[in-house]
């Protein structure tokens, strides 16, 4: 029998290739390449056999040495090009699909491919510029259209996008990718419900397919659907185990569910997948963060950091764990760094507009970052379209509008509930804007006082803008400012012809589209006006007005009965300053026998107070630490407390009214901002103003001589929450009258200024 020739065999190769007998074919490319190493065709036609069998790294060894041997072969080249795409070298492929299109410019694989690298390299115009080249070769080639498209949605162009994934759609019906990929281009466009109605009618078709059920589960997350969500994240990650991103969503909702357990088992479960998912790191340790384990979330946030330093959100919420641990100083150097890797971020520059509050004891530089961030978010917005005309009658029912996402159990709803309780609904017509991710008893409580509560948590900024100049709100009150979970970028769209700035803290937006903050005389003097970019509102008694939402007993005076005095202060740790603890440590020096108590988180930062209280000649054994609390058990851990230190430069606010509604006296040191000015403010409509110190040598003297008194300390306490509760700070009706002032004189300006306005014509 003659002996086959080279060429016959490579046939014979190439026949059982094209019929899947990939053993076969392997073993005959073999044969012919023994036979002639240099074979190009057999080089080229084995490695793609390599590639289809998923071994691109064999793969791109044969490709190479057929391409070294037939040059500008285009066919070559594009096979190269598949192998070094498959093993992620996204530039080697460019370059490779570049050199095929050289040889052959109508190759149309090879720009979609071009594409697809450079999509996936983040070149999203270049990559948008290669699938329109080979849209001109094939206008109709449904699945060009989907990448284009599907970079058009990268890029932010929606519309264009949603036109070509649709049409790709419906030229590929059973195309599930197609339908995935339009769902979440409807998702981008905030059009919730069309990406929920796409992507069920995919997994109608493909009930199996792990990407239709993890998008959506993002669709019925932003619908606020969050069971059914989790549901479907559950479901894609049984079909994908390794589909890290479901199981961090998974994590996301659950969390905001309130399963924190669950949550964590999510995040652990994506660290299985994806043991270097940044996102799971970051997202695991932001739990722990809300759990108060700040010891636990910190190896987590340093695993993440070791694997992406320039992350810039990874900084951030490492400027949030140094904040709550209550090391200040390098909180601001991680939201600094963050911002220096991304400038773009308006959250993580309103966090550092906020915690500068805690840091400095003058207004200017805390005004100097709120205007920064005003220029460099609010001022580039476009211009937002002209609601309708209101009615200008001066005297006429107003409506008010309320934004936040802490309508719930959250210190926030100890103030808020006393004024939505007693507004007067005959002469304003209120509106809540909630993006409470919880709701709970209290989110129930405060919708009972509204006249409309609108449920915005899925709105982006621009469409709850346009929800609020549709429902014609005339004043519209931010409860949030710079502190999490505000919308600040939905204020500087000034939605409202009046916004004023309350509650969420004493101090400034720095933006141009806020008219008002409340304030009071007390807590802003005249000369403050300057502080501050809005223009100030004072209230004529207080800021607050605060309900406990507990009636936890006061206990008899707990000196008496130890033996020793203790002092206290249970704020956040943030507020805990080298100058208070400078403070704090001259009053126990005066005062040997007594003890400390102060509220810190496990782990480092407890060592780190214990050792600068140490430097202040107070020892560690006189000190006592108690994690966060939830609210009832909070407030019983002033049943061990004598009195209460105040903080500085910024006081006490909330945690203040807490301790005296528990019976406890708080020392105040008067700083020279709003928020260091709280402890006055409230002690003025207690007439004790005998506690608030204007100088540091002031505050020792008033801890020290109250701390020997315990006569006077077990009267104050007997009296406190009647002297509290018969005061302007619970006179719920009285301060709703005065708010109501507030807003109503802010409407006659306006509409004095529209009149005046309108009365001057043009010139000739």
């Amino acid at each position: 029998m003659p002996p086959i020739d080279t060429e016959q065999l490579l046939q014979d190769a190439t026949e059982q290739h094209r019929a899947g007998s990939f053993e076969a074919a392997r073993a005959l490319y073999r044969e012919v390449l023994a036979r002639a190493p240099q074979h190009s065709v057999a080089l080229y036609r084995s490695g793609l056999l390599e590639l289809q069998c998923g071994d691109p790294a064999a793969a791109l060894t044969l490709v190479q040495r057929a391409t070294a041997l037939a040059g500008a072969e285009p066919r070559h080249q594009f096979v190269l090009g598949q192998a070094l795409q498959a093993l992620r070298r996204w530039d080697e492929a460019m370059a490779a699909y570049q050199a095929a299109l050289a040889a052959q410019p109508d190759f149309l694989d090879a720009w979609n491919n071009l594409g697809i690298c450079r999509q996936l390299s983040k070149a999203l115009p270049a990559a948008a510029e290669a699938y329109r080249e080979a849209l001109k070769l094939a206008p109709g080639n449904a699945g060009v259209m989907a990448n284009l498209g599907a970079v058009l949605r990268e890029m932010g162009l929606l519309d264009e996008a949603i036109e070509l994934l649709r049409a790709a759609a419906d030229l590929e019906p059973t195309a599930t990718s197609h339908a995935v990929n339009l769902g979440i281009a409807y998702w981008n466009q905030g059009n919730f419900p069309a990406a929920e109605r796409i992507l069920n009618a995919a997994l109608t078709r493909a009930p199996d397919d792990a990407d239709a059920s993890f998008n959506l589960g993002n669709a019925l997350h932003a619908l606020g659907r969050s069971r059914e969500a989790v549901d479907r994240y559950r479901h894609a990650a049984a079909l994908r185990p390794d589909f890290a991103e479901a199981f961090v969503n998974l994590g996301n909702v659950l969390t905001e569910l309130g399963d924190f357990q669950a949550g964590m088992a999510a995040y652990d479960a994506a660290l299985r997948a994806q043991p270097d998912s940044v996102v799971a790191l970051n997202n695991a340790a932001c739990l722990m963060r809300l759990l108060g384990r700040i010891a636990e979330a910190q190896p987590l946030l340093d695993r993440a950091l070791e694997l992406a330093p320039s992350n810039a959100a990874l900084h951030d919420t490492r400027g949030n764990l140094y904040k709550d641990a209550g090391d200040l100083e390098a909180a601001i150097e991680s939201f600094r760094e963050s911002l220096a890797l991304d400038p773009h971020s308006a959250p993580t520059h309103s966090n550092l507009c906020y915690a500068l509050s805690f840091q400095h004891a003058e207004p200017g530089p805390i005004l100097a970052e709120c205007l920064r961030w005003n220029e460099r978010f609010a001022v580039p917005l476009p211009a937002a379209a002209q609601p309708r005309a209101p009615d200008l009658d001066p005297e006429r029912r107003l409506k008010i509008g309320y934004v936040s996402p802490d309508f719930r159990l959250h210190c926030q709803s100890l103030f808020t509930l006393p004024l939505l309780s007693r507004h007067d609904h005959a002469a304003f017509e209120v509106f809540c804007y909630s993006s409470v991710k919880r709701a709970d008893e209290y989110t129930r409580r405060i919708a009972a006082f509204a006249d409309h509560w609108c449920e915005v948590r899925p709105l982006n900024d621009a469409a709850l803008c346009q929800r609020i100049q549709d429902d014609g709100i005339d004043i519209l009150i931010d409860l949030t400012m710079h502190m999490a979970g505000g919308r600040p970028l939905l204020f500087a769209r000034k939605p409202a012809p009046i916004q004023i700035a309350w509650l969420a803290y004493p101090g400034t937006t720095g933006m141009a589209a806020m008219d008002y903050r409340l304030s009071d005389p007390r807590l802003d003097p005249e000369g403050f006006d300057g502080h501050y970019s809005e223009r100030t509102l004072r209230l004529p008694d207080s800021f607050w007005c605060y309900d406990p939402l507990d009636d936890q007993e006061v206990n008899s005076l707990p000196a008496i009965e130890r033996g020793y005095l203790t002092f206290g202060c249970l704020n956040n740790p943030c507020k805990v300053t080298a100058r208070t603890l400078a403070l704090w440590g001259e009053v126990l020096r005066a005062l040997p026998t007594s003890r400390l108590q102060l509220m810190a988180p496990p782990g480092r930062h407890r060592e780190q107070l214990a050792l600068e209280l140490g430097s202040h000649g107070v020892a560690a054994s006189r000190i006592e630490f108690r994690a966060f609390q939830p609210r009832s058990a909070y407030l019983r851990s002033y049943h061990e407390i004598d009195v209460c230190l105040d903080t500085l430069p910024y006081n006490g606010h909330t945690t203040s009214l807490d301790a005296l509604w528990m019976g406890v006296p708080v020392v105040t040191r008067v700083g020279e901002t709003c928020v260091g000015r709280g402890g006055l403010s409230q002690l003025f409509q207690l007439d004790l103003l005998e506690l608030a110190a204007p100088s540091d040598a002031g505050f020792v003297d008033i801890a020290t001589s109250l701390g020997t008194d315990l006569g006077r300390l077990a009267a104050l306490r007997a009296t406190l929450r009647s002297r509290l509760a018969h005061s302007p700070l619970m006179d719920a009706a009285r301060f709703a009258r005065h708010v109501e002032c507030a807003y109503r004189e802010a409407w006659r300006v306006h509409v004095g200024a529209r009149a005046t306005a309108s009365s001057v014509g043009p010139r000739r």
